[in-house]
């Protein structure tokens, strides 16, 4: 039997309290209470978990993934493959489950709910609702992962309903994803037995949601970014919100995770308890995930703080075995299959030229970033115009953006989008959600042209272009994950980040994360499919020239 002294944090009554923890295999043996706080005492308590995130946009496998987020005290995941689905549907879904399966960490994972996202971009899979059932049954598989398909829903599409009905009649939890979303239209979506969002980016609409009976998630990942909008809710709410990431890059996660947020929700007033609770207790106990909350006879799952303000994890223990001591992991990995769905040629500059033939009356649709968030905006601007085409206008910070097809050969599409901040050169990456197409922004046809091939030559990763200089992270799995290490692959990505900021000139915090956005339909306003540029108000085409 092992003993571990400490402070005992337990969540269910509200109390820290000096003591022991007895650890028999993988179980808690008994908890004996020494008597009262001892501050001198590192603080023992319930691991943390991410309540939604798409492992995929870390660009690692879920093995590689663990073994960073077990550093911060994270010992479980709330995991939505829907990226790899919609590149290799089940075989992708299966691929993860089984590789998370190869280290000691908990992934719950879920059944992607719309694969492909829209019928407006070409993806490489499809899952129907066979397909859906099957994974259903999957013991790994806890939940139906989030319903993107509002409007299917909420109109009652037959498609939409029997998905949402057969995760319900297996007693599998529905997530939800309903960006702005309110009113009737809310009511009516989460009716349909519809538990969570983690699309709210204003309070007024997460409380009008919350009063509905839905659990609210707080996001802060390395796009989208909702913690400072929405933690003032957690003070009266903390029984019905928990934590996310959604989307995190390798180097922000090999600097923090869940434990962020904690630490950051204490110093603005909430409550210590209703932390952990968000933190632990409410996706432990809402999904349904076989994880301790150190309580006698169940699994030894659990960490050991350094205090209970910094969040800063002395060790971590998963079925009574430490997995991480002193900020190294100390579980090993095994090399991941390659497996991918990748089949395009280059690009040429010529393919990427837009011929001008509007009049004075013509202007742009530019997609217009908001730093920080998903939704987009529609910004009316006079084009740019040299030779008869139109060309990117750095000087208003109007650049060209690409989406192309990688799944087949096809005519690129292309626009114009508002906040990038480049100054010269090109991004590009195979991790665009949700389909996973190339999507790439640059200045110049020609550096625009060089980023894209790179990626169709690697089959997959993220690419910079600047004069003479280019630079790659491959990804061969799906296109979309590595097969190195992690911290390899954070260290790589950082680089690579570091040059599209210091010498292309981005100002945003995650160029590369918001540029994969930029093709995310299902999240208003203005977007880009390989197959055009997309309204997502009225969820249509929508031409790139309009006249005022």
């Amino acid at each position: 039997m092992n003993v571990y002294k400490g402070n005992i944090i337990d969540i269910f009554e509200n109390q820290i309290y000096l003591g022991e923890l007895l650890i028999r295999e993988n179980r808690v043996f008994g908890i004996k209470n020494l008597g009262n706080e001892d501050p001198s005492y590192p603080y023992i308590g319930p691991g943390l978990v991410d309540a939604h995130v798409h492992i995929e946009s870390s660009m690692l496998t879920p093995s590689e993934f663990s073994k960073l987020a077990v550093l911060h005290g994270s010992i479980a995941t709330v995991s939505d493959p829907h990226e790899i689905a919609n590149v290799l549907g089940v075989e992708g879904v299966k691929f993860m489950i089984s590789n998370g399966n190869t280290v000691p960490f908990q992934f719950s994972f879920g059944v992607p709910s719309c694969v492909p996202a829209t019928t407006f971009e070409s993806a490489g899979a499809r899952l129907e609702l066979a397909d859906v059932k099957s994974l259903l049954s999957l013991p790994e598989v806890t939940y139906l992962a989030e319903m993107m398909n509002f409007p299917g829903v909420i109109a009652e599409n037959p498609t939409q309903i029997d998905i949402v009905n057969a995760a319900l009649e297996m007693g599998k939890k529905v997530d939800g994803h309903a960006p702005g979303v309110r009113g009737e239209a809310a009511v009516k979506y989460f009716s349909k037995g519809i538990s969570t969002d983690h699309e709210c980016f204003t309070l007024d609409e997460a409380q009008e949601k919350l009063n509905l009976g839905v659990k609210i998630l707080i996001r802060e990942g390395s796009a989208a970014k909702n913690f400072e909008a929405l933690i003032p809710l957690a003070k009266a709410n903390a029984h019905q919100m928990m934590f996310c990431s959604d989307d995190k890059h390798p180097d922000e996660l090999l600097e923090g995770h869940i434990n962020k947020l904690c630490k950051r929700a204490i110093e603005v007033g909430v409550d210590f308890y209703d932390v952990l609770r968000m933190a632990s207790l409410n996706p432990v106990l809402h999904y349904n995930i076989p994880v301790g909350l150190l309580r006698e006879g169940e699994s030894a799952d659990f960490v050991i703080w350094n205090n209970k303000t910094d969040f800063i994890a002395q060790s971590v223990f998963i079925g009574g075995e430490k997995v991480m001591e002193d900020g190294k992991c100390l579980f090993e990995t095994t090399p991941a299959a390659i497996v991918n769905n990748f089949s395009t040629q280059n690009v040429s500059v010529e393919q990427l030229q837009i011929p001008f033939v509007g009049n004075e009356k013509s202007r742009l649709q530019v997609i217009k970033i908001n730093e920080g968030q998903l939704v987009t905006d529609l910004e009316l601007a006079l084009p740019q115009v040299v030779a008869e085409k139109i060309v990117s206008d750095v000087s208003r910070d109007i650049l060209k953006i690409v989406v192309y097809n990688r799944y087949e050969l096809a005519p690129p599409a292309v626009a114009f989008v508002k906040g990038f901040g480049l100054q010269s050169g090109a991004i590009a990456s195979s991790v665009a959600h949700d389909s996973h197409n190339i999507i790439a922004v640059g200045v110049d046809d020609e550096s625009i042209k060089d980023a894209i091939n790179i990626i169709v030559r690697e089959k997959g990763g993220i690419s910079v272009v600047v004069d003479d200089q280019m630079g790659v992270v491959s990804l061969p799995i799906a296109g979309i994950m590595s097969d190195k290490d992690g911290a390899y692959i954070a260290k790589e990505y950082k680089d690579i980040d570091s040059l599209a900021k210091q010498k292309l000139g981005s100002t945003l915090k995650a160029p590369y994360m918001t540029l994969s956005f930029m093709a995310l339909l299902v999240i208003p306003r203005l977007k880009l499919s390989d197959k055009g540029l997309f309204d997502g108000e009225t969820f249509s085409f929508t031409p790139l020239l309009k006249e005022v």
